[in-house]
């Protein structure tokens, strides 16, 4: 919500670093919160949304949209003209399964059982809330595009533990939603996508059916089944298990060293399996990035 704020946050690990790419400080709760949602954080807890859901009470104006989210905007057009010159700009959107998990939850879940049950005692106004939510999130992303950024990921962060039938649903089918309107006004948007949780099957499914570029893996994917399956339809991005960055030392390079032999043949983007930890010392994550530069 501060622009020149989120900005400067932005740029600090490219000053740091001089990383390939920046993405922008924000949060994927921005889109219940043009929705109507109250979110608030709260130390030692996390996110919350305070306001029940109700389809019907959803905002629904594409312009209120863009005038909730425009702090957003500013910070990416503030962050563009002062990265390096080859230097990408990430924008993104939480997945409308993930802000649905938020939304009926009021908070995150370990199970998501409170968007489940929603899916499977009300398929029909699950799916109008899956609809608005990704409306929402093809035009937000449509925008940063607008302010600046060069690519746009689509982080679905609980994927994971789904039916095959219901992944397909409440995943993969709003997910492609979401790309085909990015597409139809940016012809040639760069979009990654991040089904974290997903089964191997699900992620090819994923990758086929939804029309991204990229696809980013969590931990727990097999990096040479990855590379074999994706390197010649999809850039594969991540893999690293966040806690061996935390370790660091001899485990995190060798890792390191074994995730780029397995991936040497294919366009892979080095990255992790999920977000930094908090208590993660920034020299770790110095660290990561030489072994990777010293691997080229």
């Amino acid at each position: 919500m501060t622009p020149e704020a989120a900005a400067g946050v932005t740029l600090q690990p490219v000053q740091r670093f001089e990383l390939d790419a920046a993405i922008l400080f924000s949060d994927i709760l921005l889109v219940p919160y043009a929705l109507g949602s109250e979110v608030t954080f709260e130390d030692g807890r996390g996110p919350r949304l305070e306001r029940t859901v109700s389809v019907n009470a959803l905002r629904r104006d594409p312009e209120e949209w863009n005038r909730k989210l425009a702090p957003a905007y500013e910070a990416l057009r503030l962050v563009a003209p002062r990265l390096p010159g080859g230097t990408d700009m990430i924008g993104f959107a939480g997945g409308p399964w993930t802000l649905a998990t938020y939304m009926a939850e009021g908070q995150a879940s370990p199970d998501q059982r409170a968007a489940k049950l929603w899916g499977y005692r009300d398929p029909e106004k699950f799916g109008e809330l899956l609809q608005v939510i990704g409306d929402c999130v093809a035009i937000h992303l449509c925008a940063q595009i607008e302010a600046g950024a060069t690519v746009v990921q689509i982080f679905d962060s609980w994927a994971g533990g789904l039916s095959q039938a219901a992944f397909h649903d409440w995943v993969i089918v709003p997910t492609r939603t979401v790309v085909k309107k990015v597409r139809k006004a940016f012809r040639d948007a760069k979009i990654i996508g991040f089904p974290r949780g997903a089964t191997q099957e699900g992620y090819e499914d994923y990758a086929r059916e939804t029309g991204v570029d990229g696809v980013s893996l969590d931990t727990a994917i097999p990096m040479q089944w990855a590379a074999e399956k994706f390197g010649g339809r999809a850039t594969i991005q991540g893999n690293l298990d966040p806690v061996l960055l935390l370790a660091g030392g001899a485990a995190m390079r060798e890792e390191t060293e074994r995730l780029l032999a397995r991936t040497r043949r294919v366009p892979f983007v080095a990255n992790l399996g999920h977000g930094v930890l908090p208590e993660t010392p920034v020299e770790h994550v110095r660290q990561f990035i030489q072994h990777v530069r010293d691997a080229r």
